[in-house]
């Protein structure tokens, strides 16, 4: 069974050694924010488990910070982490250096850019806030102002 990862940086493991990581895919994707998803998918015997995390698994946030990796239990969300977050990732073609065997990087020429993608995904979730942005929405929640409802409103 193939192994997929998505990393943002570095990859220390060599992919596609022959007796030991043949069967292991190292993608480096790094797009305009630096920014990248912390979502474990396994298919499980058929089942498909889905784990969010909240930090890079590195010694200074398991040594310094409590992190914590979380299941995804709702069908609904698991299939988007998949089909969405995780697809989009591994069909990226723009911001992707692929890892070979020797160490080096592949950087294939394309047109599919996974963070575009969520973007726009994610552009729906924005008329949830005001137009200064949802950060500035929490801290006006959180100073108690006035008598707004925090439920976000339904389109």
């Amino acid at each position: 069974m193939p192994i997929d990862l998505i990393v943002r940086g570095i990859c220390c493991l060599r992919p596609g050694i022959p007796g030991t990581s043949e069967t292991i895919r190292v993608r480096s994707v790094v797009g305009r924010y630096l920014e990248h998803s912390r979502v474990f998918y396994f298919a499980n015997g058929g089942a498909n488990d889905v784990y969010v995390s909240s930090a890079d698994w590195m010694p200074r946030n398991f040594d310094r910070r409590v992190e914590i990796v979380f299941p995804i239990e709702d069908e609904r969300l698991k299939t988007r982490f998949i089909d969405e977050i995780l697809a989009s990732a591994l069909l990226d073609d723009t911001n992707v250096r692929i890892l070979k065997s020797d160490g080096s990087y592949d950087r294939p020429k394309g047109t599919f850019n996974a963070h575009e993608i969520l973007e726009k995904l994610a552009g729906g979730m924005n008329r949830h806030f005001s137009a200064a942005g949802p950060r500035a929405e929490a801290g006006a929640r959180r100073r108690g102002s006035g008598d707004r409802d925090p439920t976000p409103a339904t389109p």
